[in-house]
């Protein structure tokens, strides 16, 4: 039997997110029906919302880094019960058979259905996300949250965590690794937090003075002001791996003579053309690399969750009520956010 909840839509490209009845299927044999307790707020989700990429259809209901308890569960169930607290990140679905999929690697899947603003592959009706009181999911793509890691801190896991932990974990990153991070925002603080804890020397490059101590107040060893000609030269041959969070066009060239040799930059929030142009000189003469990363599978998910309740790590947040959404979104695009705002969804249930 379908549900209908109560969530915040967007039902154009230019309003505001309002209240608005949602829908949720009838759980089938492998779904988990889960409260939602807690939901990130996600660049993405402002895009998506605002028909940014130009792929919204109306009504889209957002959310993508969503914490819950599960209500219920189908009779083909068995990795979780009623009580259990749990995760929904950027996915919800995906084939399950190609190369993508078989390798855990769920986000590569050509048919990978996304949290919201997706198609569900059996009933086509359109995806919708966390920003909602229960949200209905198929097992297979459900996250066991570990114990003791604060709730609401660990709702960015789920998309922030995700998206920085893959570039770092397919490097090798650990003991001896020495890392950089570019910007410091909500990805660039999981970044620097995740880097340390995997044991790399960690450098923050920032355009902005006075990041300083936040930066190693989340771990980072060292901060270079990239709009210092002196120390990006001090730094030229240092790192293995640069981690790049920017989320609008940007020149990279300056950072790749800080590489070292065989060392890689990743992107990791612009999709777009880079602006000005990649020269490859240098990443020829290096054997240096530039590359992208997508969020992370399943299996590295529960990966970076477990190493995260292992290591008490979740994001910095700072909690808004549901009714407070627009008002974040524009905050977001100041980047007046330290560093990440997350819904508590039982502000929904009292409107």
């Amino acid at each position: 039997m379908t549900t209908t909840v109560r969530s915040y839509a967007a039902v154009a490209s230019d309003s505001p997110l309002a209240p608005y009845k949602l829908t949720r299927r009838t759980p089938r044999q492998d779904d988990v029906t889960i409260e939602i307790l807690y939901c990130g707020v996600c660049h993405s989700d402002l895009h998506t919302a605002r028909n940014d990429w130009g792929w919204t259809q109306y009504p889209i209901v957002p959310g993508h880094e969503i914490i819950g308890r599960v209500l219920s569960v189908g009779a083909g169930v068995t990795r979780f019960k009623p009580g259990d607290h749990v995760g929904v990140g950027c996915m919800v679905d995906s084939c399950g058979e190609c190369p993508a999929c078989t390798q855990g690697h769920e986000q590569h899947c050509p048919e990978s259905t996304y949290t919201y603003g997706g198609a569900d592959r059996y009933d086509k009706q359109p995806t919708q996300g966390g920003y909602s009181e229960k949200i209905v999911v198929s097992q297979k793509f459900v996250l066991r949250i570990p114990d003791g890691l604060d709730l609401a801190g660990a709702a960015p896991l789920l998309c922030a965590g995700i998206t920085t932990w893959s570039p770092l974990k397919n490097a090798n990153v650990g003991p001896g690794s020495k890392v950089a991070v570019v910007g410091l925002g909500g990805l660039g603080h999981m970044a620097i937090k995740l880097a340390k804890a995997l044991g790399a020397e960690v450098t923050l490059f920032t355009r902005s003075q006075g990041k300083e101590d936040d930066a190693r107040r989340l771990g980072a060893d060292h901060v270079v002001l990239s709009t210092v000609a002196e120390q990006m030269t001090a730094a030229a041959g240092r790192f293995d791996l640069i981690v790049d969070t920017v989320p609008y066009a940007h020149d990279v060239n300056p950072y790749i003579p800080t590489l070292s040799f065989k060392g890689s930059l990743v992107l990791v929030g612009y999709l777009g053309p880079l602006e000005p142009a990649l020269d490859s000189v240098p990443l020829i003469l290096g054997s240096k690399a530039v590359a992208g990363s997508l969020i992370g599978g399943i299996p590295a998910t529960q990966e970076m969750l477990d190493f995260c309740g292992a290591h008490g790590i979740t994001s910095d947040i700072e909690i808004i009520k549901m009714a407070e959404i627009n008002d974040a979104y524009e905050r977001m695009l100041k980047s007046d956010v330290k560093y990440r705002f997350v819904i508590d969804m039982a502000s929904l249930k009292a409107e």
